[in-house]
């Protein structure tokens, strides 16, 4: 893989910061990023992850992830829910934002990464020790909560990216993705998300490569249902 990414790079590297670009421009979703909805038992729910976990291509946080993921989980439980997140995000610079959180206990954690880290190259063993090392994070400072672990998106499908980058791109989400769930099977409190969502240009964002309103509902039902306790 490193050999040809090397021999193509004279192509890739403009493709990327195209791809980069056109990526950006759209925001993180507007709209508070904590709150209290439902009622019943209470269930704490923390939200981490990159920018589609902070909402880029919904309007407002109530259309975006953890919109539809505390509406979810609401239906049978009084949800306190928190939502920390950036584009940008990867594995290591959500393991630096946890560690400037205060400790607190929480009943439910999803955490959206890995989009960033495949696009910026990472490896590997950095990403499987990476990731082991964030799951250890969260359960000691969050009182060790179920795990909700989306997988990572198969890049190779994604409308927006021209070839060869999407393809490079594809082999590399693919292989992180099944690192990813090899994790989870070690970790009993982490339940893995698939994210092999059709990637329709009507249910995605406008830039062709982030979730739109749709998706980010179908996400969260898939959440809710390994973050509900009694399930």
């Amino acid at each position: 893989m490193l050999l040809k990414t090397l021999a193509l790079s004279p192509v890739l590297v403009p493709q990327a910061l195209w791809t980069m670009a056109r990526a950006s421009r759209l925001p993180e979703a507007a709209g508070p990023r904590a709150g209290r909805t439902g009622a019943g038992p209470p269930l704490r729910l923390l939200i981490l992850g990159d920018s589609s976990a902070a909402g880029v291509g919904a309007g407002h946080q109530s259309e975006a992830l953890s919109g539809h993921l505390a509406g979810a989980l609401a239906r049978d439980h009084a949800v306190t829910w928190r939502l920390e997140a950036a584009s940008g995000a990867t594995v290591k610079t959500t393991r630096r934002r946890i560690a400037a959180m205060e400790a607190e206990d929480c009943d439910a954690v999803l955490i959206a990464l890995g989009v960033n880290d495949t696009k910026n190259g990472v490896s590997a063993h950095r990403w499987s020790s990476g990731y082991r090392a964030l799951l250890g994070d969260i359960q000691r400072r969050f009182g060790s909560p179920r795990i909700a672990v989306s997988g990572v998106p198969d890049l190779g499908v994604f409308p927006l990216l021209p070839q060869p980058l999407r393809s490079v791109l594809g082999a590399r989400s693919r292989a992180l993705d099944g690192l990813l769930r090899e994790i989870v099977q070690d970790t009993p409190e982490a339940h893995y998300v698939p994210m092999d969502f059709t990637p329709d240009p009507a249910t995605m964002a406008a830039d062709g490569f982030h979730p739109g309103p749709a998706i980010y509902a179908a996400w969260a039902a898939r959440a809710a249902e390994v973050l509900t306790p009694a399930r």
